[in-house]
């Protein structure tokens, strides 16, 4: 998800490896939190309100820059509404 957020360098390699280590250690810590509820559906909702539900609004709000820079590439590559008309004169 976040592949195209950094530069093909190795500092900006190391950089997306922290922010999985981060999220990792965020779903771990949010697993152990869940699993010490007294009840399933406590554990449940502590799992997603606590772990999953801000983690991914994290990823949404980090990769919002690269859906803009997706869909700004998609539009320059966007055939345009009049197709080229062909050549049909000959030379002079």
């Amino acid at each position: 998800m976040l592949s195209g957020f950094f530069y093909n360098t190795r500092a900006s390699l190391f950089e997306l490896a922290q922010v999985y280590i981060v999220a990792i250690a965020w779903l771990y810590i949010a697993i152990l939190m869940a699993v010490t509820e007294t009840s399933f559906i406590a554990g449940l909702a502590t799992f997603l309100f606590y772990g999953l539900g801000p983690l991914l609004l994290f990823w949404w709000i980090v990769g919002t820059r690269v859906r803009k820079q997706r869909r700004l590439m998609r539009m320059s590559r966007k055939i345009p509404d009049q197709p080229d008309q062909p050549d049909t004169r000959g030379d002079q």
